[in-house]
């Protein structure tokens, strides 16, 4: 009796592997009849794919500079490796900490500022009721967003500077005038409120479709209800543009470290230098000026890998917290 049962279970796994075996067939054929039936979406996706190859991931190959005393007669792989030297370096030099302050407090101001305003614009112009006028102001508000960070800054030092319009005036009232260009304590506010006026209205668009896709029921209900304009705005425009108010703060995150380089390059000078200088404008000093590319290299690969975790961290919490999150 126990060699019959020995029999029909082999027996059994025999037909179940048969059949498993079969299952895979058919789902490969499947496949197959899916990739030829549709090869003209795959074909063209060969030329994204070698972009990104080529573009993207070939020049990670220059991260290994981050790792060696770096000589151009020799190239990468012939140079000397040195490990983690100039990640210490920098951790360790007397600039380390200003260059952190400076960087991270102009990123979360900027952050917040191209935040909030937009978020309020987007609500003025969904309550507006008149049609001309709400594309009046998205034209307005949206035009900045197309001029250039050369034009911008050209603006800021016309208006700014010790003989500019904005000093005149103050000179024309008998006040002395003031140095906003030269003033450390005002140079994060110039960068970040120029920034807000020039993409306020470009970052208000997401704003105003996330509003545009709450159902009208809800307001509708709320006047019948008898709820005045901010109760409406409190209790369902906010709450319905929460979750795309939270994307955005976490893909924001991400750039913590990335503060825009030309910008500030533009607007920087010896009396301001103490609040303007940051991470990539000492990554230019170092890389092009002082021609350490190895240490440039190596503060760039920082920036990265201290940016991908804050992005995973303010996601995680994003997640916990008000359950939207990026994956």
């Amino acid at each position: 009796m126990g060699g019959l049962k020995l029999e029909v279970q082999a027996y059994q796994r025999t037909g179940q592997e048969k059949n498993l075996k079969e299952l895979k067939k058919r789902s490969n054929a499947k496949k197959w009849r899916k990739i030829k039936n549709h090869w003209q979406l795959y074909v063209l996706l060969i030329l994204p794919i070698m972009y990104v190859l080529v573009f993207k991931y070939t020049p990670m190959y220059g991260i290994l500079m981050g790792f060696k005393q770096y000589n151009p007669s020799k190239g990468i792989l012939k140079s000397p490796w040195v490990g983690l030297k100039w990640f210490r370096m920098f951790i360790q030099s007397p600039q380390f900490a200003r260059l952190m302050k400076n960087t991270i407090i102009i990123s979360l101001y900027s952050l917040l500022g191209n935040m909030i305003p937009p978020i309020i614009l987007a609500i003025a112009i969904n309550e507006a009721k008149n049609k001309w006028f709400k594309k009046s102001v998205q034209l307005i508000t949206y035009m900045p967003h197309f001029l250039s960070v050369v034009v911008i800054t050209s603006i800021l030092q016309q208006l700014l500077s010790n003989n500019g319009v904005l000093n005149n005036m103050i000179a024309a009232l008998g006040e002395d005038k003031i140095s906003f260009l030269g003033k450390p304590g005002y140079f994060a506010h110039i960068y970040v409120w120029s920034g807000v006026w020039q993409n306020m209205g470009y970052n208000a668009i997401i704003y105003i479709a996330a509003l545009a896709g709450i159902s009208p029921e809800l307001r509708e209900a709320a006047e019948i209800d008898g709820a005045n304009i901010w109760q409406r705005i409190f209790h369902i425009d906010v709450p319905g543009i929460m979750p795309t108010a939270v994307i955005m703060l976490i893909l924001g995150s991400a750039s913590v470290l990335n503060v825009g380089f030309e910008k500030i390059f533009l607007l920087q000078n010896d009396l301001n230098m103490r609040a303007s200088d940051v991470i990539s404008t000492y990554v230019y000093r170092i890389g092009l000026k002082n021609v350490e590319y190895s240490m440039a290299t190596a503060i760039g690969l920082f920036q990265s890998v201290v940016s991908a975790l804050i992005l995973c961290l303010v996601n995680q919490i994003s997640k916990k917290v008000t359950e939207s999150s990026l994956w």
